[in-house]
C-alpha cells in the first residue's frame, strides 16, 4: 500500500510519541481529529502500524550488559534450523535473533544484567539448545545508535 505524505508524516510523529492524542495529532498535521483517527484505524488494519509499545530504559530496569552471540548449528538441515528457532524464541534473554549469512546461522542480542547473568544464561540455557555446534560473543562497549524509528 503506497503511503501519502500526510500518513508518512503521521507514522513519523507516532514513531516519536504514540501516546499523543487524535486532537494533538490534527493540530500537527492540519486535519480534523476524525481524519487522523480514521488514518491511524486504516494503517493498523493494513499491517503498517502493527502494536504500540513502552520503550523500557534498559538502565532502569538493571539490564544493560548487551551481548552479541554468534551461533553456529551442527548442520543447516531443515530439522536443525526449525528446532533452533523454535527454542530460541522461548528464552527471554534474547531480545533479537537474526538468521544471517556468512560464518554463523544465527546472531543474538542478549540483554543481561551483567557477566555472571550472562555465564549462567550461556550455561543454564543457550548451550542446552540442541544442534548448536559453536558460539561466540561479543559485548557491547558502547551504544551509539539505538533507534526504532524508520525513516520515511
Amino acid at each position: 500500500m503506497p503511503l501519502d505524505s500526510t500518513d508518512k508524516k503521521l507514522l513519523s510523529l507516532l514513531q516519536s510519541d504514540s501516546t499523543d492524542t487524535t486532537k494533538a495529532l490534527s493540530l500537527k498535521l492540519n486535519l480534523s481529529a476524525t481524519a487522523v483517527y480514521e488514518r491511524i484505524r486504516k494503517l493498523e488494519r493494513e499491517g503498517v502500524i502493527s502494536r504500540y509499545v513502552a520503550l523500557l530504559d534498559r538502565k532502569s530496569i538493571g539490564k544493560n550488559f548487551i551481548v552479541f552471540c554468534h551461533i553456529k548449528l551442527l548442520q543447516h538441515s531443515r530439522e536443525f534450523l526449525t528446532r533452533f528457532e523454535h527454542e530460541v524464541v522461548k528464552l527471554d534473554e534474547v531480545l533479537e535473533c537474526f538468521h544471517v549469512s556468512g560464518d554463523y546461522d544465527y546472531i543474538l542480542k542478549v540483554c543481561v544484567s551483567d557477566m555472571e547473568e550472562y555465564r549462567q544464561f550461556m550455561v543454564t540455557k543457550l548451550t542446552t539448545l540442541q544442534h548448536i555446534g559453536s558460539t561466540q560473543s561479543s559485548f557491547m562497549i558502547a551504544e551509539v545508535k539505538n533507534t526504532t524509528a524508520f525513516s520515511l
